[in-house]
């Protein structure tokens, strides 16, 4: 049984607070530490101040601000997406998708390594749930002929997956796709990082909305907190009339609401620090390498690395905590049962922070294979 993590007292954009002692941080995925942005920050209080803390009303009743009205028109301008509609958490945004296509569908096919908001909204479906081999085009092509000819599927992903920061391969699921077919994909990892302007993994891959719903939250690029269904206005509208996770819920603090309006502004203007999260996460990944740590071939700005034994993670933690680094070991659903290491770059770490954790991973891991 997984065991509730010590707690960490976030110190800048960079550290952490663990045990008294002060440490470097890679963990945790506020890829451009939005969420101690000052003017983001001076959003949620002032709104605070104007507009009050909550709603304390579902939003098909009372509760539907203007905020929110004014954040979903945002969202939707900075994805490039027909409709958004808000939810209180990014889980939630899975499930209402799930709610308002029950019964489309004859079958769902899941990555075997989704996220578990995923798997919870696939039991809303009606229809009997598959696994395919995770990132594997040719496995859900099986998968899709084995389900008949009449059928109707819809696959669930992860954009990014948050274990490795590998990404689904979302041309080739396209093209073995049934013309009736639609794709689920929880981009909460790539929204705001991959493609070109941060749209997420559809702009990564090249590949457009006709068939593809897209949730995300706004808790990780976006360093606010809630959810979001980028999708049509039809599904936009089916949702807000029969799913019980939009209806039954209060929505976001209306504070959230303003600081993740000033967090998209703020993303739109500043297309360096993406470049600079990648320089980052790149550079890293590159003098990792060099030094003989295996890692996987994947764009995101995060680093695995491979299972250890207890005495190997033992030995790591202890250099870490020796070069003043905090040990990001994590146990996780999807991931190692006995838990790895998992380390998140932002575009805030320095180029002292990033060269001794480099230092020390090839100091400890290369020797893991003897």
């Amino acid at each position: 049984m997984m065991k509730e993590a010590e707690t960490l007292q976030q110190f800048g954009k960079t550290q952490v607070i663990w045990r008294g002692r002060k440490l470097a941080y890679f963990a945790g995925c506020d890829y451009f530490r939005l969420a101690r942005h000052p003017a983001v920050n001076q959003a949620a209080a002032q709104a605070c101040r104007t507009v009050g803390l909550s709603v304390s009303a579902s939003r098909r009743t009372t509760g539907n601000h203007v905020l929110y009205q004014t954040l979903e028109r945002e969202l939707a301008k900075f994805f490039r997406a027909p409709a958004a509609l808000l939810l209180p958490t990014g889980y939630l945004g899975d499930l209402a998708v799930g709610q308002a296509l029950a019964g489309q569908f004859t079958h769902a096919l899941m990555d075997a390594r989704s996220h578990g908001s995923l798997a919870t909204a696939a039991r809303f479906l009606n229809c009997p749930l598959l696994s395919f081999p995770h990132r594997h085009p040719s496995g859900l092509a099986q998968v899709i002929q084995s389900c008949g000819r009449e059928s109707r599927v819809i696959v669930l992903t992860d954009g990014m997956f948050s274990h490795d920061g590998s990404v689904a391969p979302l041309q080739e699921y396209l093209a073995v796709l049934p013309a009736n077919g639609m794709l689920l994909v929880d981009d909460a990892h790539g929204a705001g990082v991959l493609g070109k302007t941060g749209k997420g993994t559809l702009e990564h891959a090249g590949v457009d909305r006709q068939r593809i719903i897209q949730t995300i939250t706004l808790s990780k690029a976006v360093g606010a907190y809630g959810g979001t269904v980028l999708a049509s206005r039809e599904l936009r509208d089916r949702i807000v009339a029969t799913s019980n996770s939009f209806a039954g819920v209060t929505p976001m603090p209306l504070p959230l609401a303003a600081a993740a309006l000033k967090s998209l502004e703020l993303l739109g203007a500043n297309p360096e620090w993406r470049a600079q999260l990648f320089a980052n996460a790149d550079g890293l990944k590159s003098a990792l390498r060099a030094g003989g740590v295996p890692l996987p071939d994947a764009p995101g700005p995060i680093i695995p690395l491979p299972e250890c034994t207890p005495a190997q993670a033992q030995a790591l933690h202890r250099a870490l905590l020796a070069a003043e680094i905090y040990p990001s070991f994590i146990q996780y659903p999807g991931g190692p049962a006995n838990g790895y290491f998992r380390f998140v770059i932002s575009s805030a770490h320095t180029r002292a922070q990033l060269n001794a954790l480099a230092e020390v991973l090839v100091k400890s891991v290369p020797r893991w294979k003897s």
